[in-house]
């Protein structure tokens, strides 16, 4: 991973820490934790590397939660490891490949996470599944594609003379 890249995941990480902790914005901010880790799995194409990555930002979110500790560590070690499985599956980072990377990754975290939460804390799986996620999920797809098309470049093209 290029140091432009790294640098740019921990932004990503910093940024979503003062919009859901200092300012406590909540679900009004996105979930650029899950951007970054999908982004990054993209990046490293390691499943080791991507799940540990998302163990250790699972673990520093979890620090934050005073319920289901370990409920973002499952699902986020999960996410990061099958993001990084994509890149076997899928070549290039088009803009829709993208979205539809982001969103379901997103979508999927949330759903994980519903799984390995305690039930007495967890809302409906009918509400989560089919109105607050998806919600969310097309945020955060939306907060990442204006993160890649902001700060990733493309290599230049070249002309043949």
């Amino acid at each position: 991973m290029r140091l432009r890249f790294f640098l740019l995941c921990t932004a990503l990480i910093a940024v979503h820490l003062v919009l859901h902790v200092a300012l406590a914005l909540g679900p009004a901010a996105p979930d650029l934790v899950v951007v970054a880790l999908l982004l990054a799995s993209r990046a490293l194409g390691s499943a080791a590397g991507a799940a540990a990555l998302g163990f250790a930002l699972g673990l520093a979110e979890d620090a934050f939660a005073a319920v289901s500790f370990g409920a973002s560590v499952f699902a986020l070690t999960v996410v990061g490891a099958l993001g990084a499985r994509t890149r076997d599956f899928f070549v290039g980072d088009s803009i829709p490949f993208l979205a539809v990377f982001l969103a379901l990754g997103k979508w999927g975290r949330d759903l994980l996470e519903w799984v390995a939460s305690d039930p007495v804390a967890r809302p409906p799986f009918h509400d989560l599944a089919l109105a607050e996620s998806p919600l969310a999920a097309l945020y955060a797809a939306a907060a990442g594609l204006g993160v890649r098309l902001l700060f990733i470049r493309r290599p230049p093209v070249r002309r043949r003379p």
